[in-house]
């Protein structure tokens, strides 16, 4: 959603102050001359900003962290006017258009805001001179404010911020911007006459110095330096008569955006700056350092301040319990005051009453008058007695919860008891100066009443029946003198006890804590043994795993090693009386013909080659792992001689088994035939692995079948 119409206005109205103060020395420009000398950071800048604005509503709403960083970073002064409106919802309020009406009505607050005109911005161009325009927008707007709240009419504290405004936008705009400062940002809370919030403020500014700071605030105490003294106006103008206004500037750029969070961190960063120097220096040196030498810190800038600001610690719910603490605590000061205002009361309704009895120059006083007399001094004084009774109770109770708490061991958190104390005791320092004064208010009764017994001691010789009914109005004033004591005296002692039961409970709570977080620790600490334990023995156990398999996988390595070897010099030795067969059947070509018992011969050479062969290849076989294979049908040689058609056939025994892996090719390339053989017919069968070998032999045919 854009906004173009917002930045027409921001631009018309950065024209018009612009235009009227051009002798002001202020920072403001008007747009046209500005861009001209911007640098390309500042374009960059400019480029950003623009469409922050123009894209406002989904910068707000999807982009917020990416929005407080540019805006801790800074603003840039002619998207200033137009931001802050965007930031606190102030565009478009109804209630400016009231803005004419209430100028012309007339404010009570008039000469008070007339008054302090001058000493708003006094060293500023825009203000400094009488009855400027600077001082007349300033008085219309705290004017216009003050009659529409009248609750809070005027307080001057707020003038340098309304100021602010008005540096960077019209009347109007300013104006709209500060009511909703008033009402969404706590300031109203603050410049109420009674300034509760600011009480709340100091309140948790303190509890912060103490908690980060725990030397500082030591110091503090002892020299009685009051947060207020220093802080107060921190909160009511943002800094804003504090420190140099570009740094107060930027500073007011992240309150519009994140509210007085940013205050509680400056000023938080301020002390730890300036703690070192604060520690040696008295009540009044502190008051100087605040005034004079911190303010020219931040000469050169506030990007520093602002740094060590966003790293100070910030607990919002922490701020939140020490409101509900805070509350709580005022809430019983109002009690404490209500019942101070009853006493007074009661106090005045008895002087009236013994004014009344001076009064009378010849009372008559019927019996009727004294038994009632008599009846309340004896129900003063069983009242008196109760009180008594009531009193020795609790200071028994007293005595015994003191001893219980002697007998408490010694906490570690000493610091956080020493704060709780800190507490009870200035709590227990307010109890005790509001009973002191009513003591002194009865001491004060008390003398009262004698003077007026001995004014009227004279009278009332007289009459022995006057006598004794003054005898028992000063016995009765007595016994009630001496009961207003005892109440006080009570009232101290239960609220001594209730410290005291407090104070026994935390050191109660602070040992079952201690002794729980003992335990868990303990616990924690034997599980944590146990796992270590558990954790050792797996990693000795992996160890010695890791090395038996390293030890096997060597072994396994050499031993195949060795079987590689093994089956190399095999192959080697194989090849070799291959070779050699092959000489041999060179030479039985050369030695001629053979005869038929030749021929058996060599078949059955021929048969003990090939078992000689099929027992080297099981070895073979055997070494390099490989499974069991099923026998084979065993090797037939059937001699058939052409002559007498007889035939030849060898034994099972004679059989060699051959593996079904050999088909009959690889068979023919395995056996050695005779050198007659060469013209033998083959004939095989691959699917039943059988061959078929025909070798004619001197007119005589031998048959080998495989």
């Amino acid at each position: 959603m854009s906004f173009p119409w917002l930045l027409e206005t921001d631009s018309k109205s950065l024209r018009s102050v612009n235009g009227s103060r051009r002798n002001s020395g202020s920072s403001l420009v008007s747009s046209s001359s500005a861009s001209s000398n911007l640098s390309h950071l500042e374009e960059d800048s400019w480029i950003l900003w623009g469409r922050i604005v123009n894209e406002w509503e989904d910068v707000r709403k999807k982009k917020e962290k990416q929005l407080k960083e540019l805006v801790r970073k800074g603003i840039p002064h002619h998207f200033r006017a137009i931001v802050w409106q965007l930031l606190c919802d102030a565009q478009n309020l109804p209630i400016k258009e009231q803005y004419s009406e209430l100028l012309k009505m007339t404010s009570p607050c008039e000469k008070l805001i007339r008054r302090d005109i001058a000493r708003t911005y006094p060293e500023h161009e825009f203000f400094k001179e009488k009855d400027s325009l600077g001082q007349e927008v300033l008085f219309n707007v705290m004017k216009a404010y003050s009659l529409v709240d009248r609750e809070v009419g005027y307080c001057q504290g707020s003038a340098f911020i309304v100021g602010l405004l008005l540096m960077q936008m019209p009347e109007e705009e300013a104006f709209c911007v500060f009511v909703k400062l008033m009402q969404d940002y706590r300031l109203r809370e603050l410049f109420k006459p009674s300034m509760a919030e600011l009480g709340l403020c100091m309140y948790q500014f303190e509890y912060m110095i103490q908690e980060q700071l725990p030397e500082l605030h030591v110091h503090f105490q002892a020299q009685s330096f009051h947060t207020s003294m220093y802080a107060s106006s921190w909160f009511l103008t943002i800094f804003l008569t504090s420190f140099p206004l570009p740094v107060a500037t930027r500073i007011f750029d992240i309150f519009m955006c994140e509210g007085l969070e940013v205050v509680f961190r400056v000023g938080m960063a301020i002390l730890q700056m300036n703690q070192a120097e604060l520690m040696q220096l008295d009540m009044e040196g502190m008051l100087q350092h605040f005034q004079k030498v911190i303010p020219h810190q931040l000469d050169s800038g506030p990007d520093k301040v602002i740094q060590a600001a966003y790293q100070v610690k910030y607990n919002a719910k922490k701020m939140k319990k020490l409101e509900k603490e805070y509350t709580t605590i005022k809430t019983k000061e109002m009690e404490e005051q209500v019942e101070i205002k009853r006493l007074r009361t009661e106090n005045r309704l008895l002087k009236q009453r013994i004014d009344t009895l001076e009064k009378k120059v010849n009372p008559r006083y019927s019996e009727e008058f004294i038994l009632q007399l008599e009846r309340e001094l004896v129900q003063a004084r069983l009242k008196e007695a109760e009180s008594q009774c009531a009193l020795k109770e609790m200071q028994d109770k007293i005595l015994d919860m003191e001893q219980r708490n002697a007998s408490l061991p010694d906490e570690n958190n000493v610091v956080r008891l020493q704060e709780e104390l800190i507490g009870v005791k200035l709590r227990e320092a307010e109890a005790l100066t509001g009973l002191k004064e009513l003591r002194q208010q009865v001491r004060d009764l008390e003398e009262h009443w004698q003077r007026h017994l001995a004014r009227t001691a004279g009278r009332w010789k007289d009459s022995p029946r006057k006598n004794a009914m003054s005898e028992l109005q000063d016995e009765l004033m007595s016994v009630r003198l001496r009961e207003a004591e005892a109440q006080a005296e009570l009232r101290e002692t239960r609220q001594r006890m209730l410290e005291l039961e407090t104070q026994n409970q935390r050191h109660g709570n602070q040992m079952r804590r201690g002794e729980l977080e003992a335990r868990n620790l303990q616990e924690r600490l034997q599980v944590l043994t146990n796992q270590n334990k558990t954790l050792h023995a797996e990693l000795q156990e992996m160890k010695r795993k890791r090395a038996e398999i390293e030890c096997k996988n060597k072994e396994e390595v050499m031993a195949v090693r060795l079987r590689e070897a093994d089956n190399i010099a095999a192959m080697a030795e194989l090849q070799q009386q291959i070779s050699e067969l092959e000489i041999q059947k060179e030479e039985g070509k050369v030695q001629g013909q053979l005869n038929n018992t030749d021929s058996s011969q060599y078949i059955r050479d021929l048969k003990d080659q090939i078992a000689d062969l099929k027992h080297e290849i099981r070895c073979l076989r055997g070494q390099q792992g490989l499974p069991d294979q099923p026998s084979f049908d065993g090797i037939h040689i059937v001699n058939h001689y052409g002559g007498d058609n007889e035939s030849y056939q060898s034994s099972d025994e004679d059989g060699v088994k051959l593996s079904p892996h050999l088909t009959s090719h690889q068979i023919r390339g395995r056996i050695t035939l005779h050198p007659n053989l060469e013209d033998s017919e083959s004939e095989g069968d691959e699917e039943g692995e059988t061959l078929r070998l025909t070798v004619p032999s001197n007119g005589s045919h031998k048959t080998t079948t495989v």
